[in-house]
């Protein structure tokens, strides 16, 4: 792979588009550092030292917008807001019968990206809004001091129209790296973000001189990316016998091909479905809770925020984080199937599965095979999901304080990171057997 990289620079079209994309990681990576104006910094660093509540959810957010959150700057939001209108549109598909046949025109997927573009605006202004105010309950109005409606409405407006361009000029450059670059734009934004915490990470270890526990959590990293490889390339390969067809002098089809499905074909949407899921209650707990109060409702109050938050010993959130991310995990795969329409795609080019007859048959068959297989795709993201409790639970990795750090990276976020690395691979991979070179398939 090294002397692949090597053959890549040597080209002068893909070295360039490789520095491109650099240079614009860079120029996102700048623009994260500059704070929207009227932000105290420093009340922002104690809030998130301090561990309180609805921090946990900061973090989350944090971890979508590539690391812009911590500092709550103009890309505060990241590409989030862009993502969440691209699994809306998505998920109205099937619903909207429209929207379905456009999807099927010629030109109808990028009629779709308008859409979604149109849609993220007013989402990344509506969470533009609700961060804002959320900054200000979690910790008391110090950061954005001045932000309301009524107390200054202009400088409000202006807040969310900063965080709104912030967000558009984010995707932008994501879609300056997918045209011009070397593809994946808004995945390598986010693995741009997610990345950047890496020495921080390193240097916690460092600096306490934890170098016992830098090397374990090193190696639990590397085994973690290994499986998370194996699976993310998982398949079963469903062999499909297309029907010779004559027309003139010519026989055309006669030929043996297979059909992909994935071990894991929902990719990280069903960790960020559950998570958004399972730490909001936690976090509107947040503001009611007091342990010194008694009544029914304080003891419901209390009981979410003492259970439903990602804490040590909070066994209750992660368990039902697991089973959410396998339900989530399964709807998702389901939408995105029935999107694809594989049984009549293959019906309409004249392939059939032996043994089984078209149209609805094809269909069933599909059906449970790609349930039977998910289930492995299921069990492993909600296993990478409660990750972080599961290295906690070993004895002997626990830090100051009766916190650990299960990863170097989250395992959210390593996720997000090893399927970026593959697609970006195989980009490369594909553009350098157009021109001959086998690094990437020895």
């Amino acid at each position: 792979m090294i002397e692949a990289v090597k053959n890549a620079l040597t080209l002068p079209d893909l070295r360039r588009k490789i520095f491109f994309t650099f240079l614009i990681l860079f120029i996102y990576r700048a623009a994260a550092n500059v704070p929207v104006p009227g932000v105290d910094q420093e009340a922002l660093r104690g809030f998130l030292a301090g561990g309180q509540a609805g921090s946990q959810l900061f973090g989350f957010l944090d971890l979508l917008s590539g690391g812009a959150m911590s500092n709550f700057s103009v890309m505060a939001m990241g590409v989030y807001p862009y993502i969440t209108a691209s699994i809306i549109i998505q998920l109205v598909q099937p619903i909207i019968p429209q929207l379905e046949e456009i999807a099927r025109e010629p030109g109808g997927r990028e009629k779709l990206n308008q859409y979604t573009h149109w849609l993220m605006v007013p989402l990344a202004a509506l969470q533009g809004y609700g961060q804002a105010i959320f900054i200000q309950r979690s910790v008391g109005g110090n950061v954005l001091a001045n932000f309301g409606f009524n107390i200054d409405p202009l400088g409000t407006v202006a807040t969310i129209l900063t965080m709104t361009a912030g967000t558009v000029f984010a995707v932008w450059l994501g879609e300056l790296i997918t045209e011009q670059g070397i593809g994946n734009g808004v995945s390598l934004i986010i693995f741009g973000g997610i990345v950047s915490h890496l020495p921080a990470s390193v240097g916690g270890f460092v600096l306490s001189q934890d170098y016992v526990g830098l090397v374990v959590f090193a190696l639990i990293t590397a085994a973690t990316v290994g499986v998370i490889v194996v699976v993310q390339e998982g398949q079963r390969r469903i062999p499909v016998q297309y029907g010779k067809r004559v027309r003139g002098t010519r026989v055309y089809g006669g030929q043996s091909a297979h059909v992909p499905l994935r071990v894991n074909s929902a990719g990280m949407i069903p960790l960020i479905f559950a998570q958004s899921l399972m730490i909001f209650p936690s976090t509107i707990a947040s503001y009611f809770y007091d342990p010194a109060k008694t009544g029914i409702f304080q003891s419901l109050v209390n009981g979410l925020y003492e259970n439903l938050r990602p804490a040590n010993d909070a066994w209750i959130y992660w368990i039902m984080y697991f089973l959410m991310v396998i339900g989530f995990t399964y709807f998702y795969t389901d939408v995105i199937f029935r999107q694809q329409n594989l049984a009549e795609s293959l019906q309409r080019q004249g392939g059939f599965i032996p043994g089984m007859r078209p149209g609805k048959r094809t269909e069933d068959y599909l059906n449970r095979v790609l349930q039977r297989i998910t289930l492995v795709g299921a069990v492993f993201l909600g296993t990478v999901a409660i990750l972080p409790w599961l290295v906690q639970l070993l004895p002997g990795l626990q830090r100051t304080g009766g916190q650990t750090q299960s990863l170097l990276i989250t395992s959210t976020g390593l996720l997000i990171v090893v399927g970026v690395v593959l697609d970006t691979m195989k980009q490369l991979e594909a553009q350098l057997l157009m021109r001959h070179y086998e690094g990437f398939i020895k």
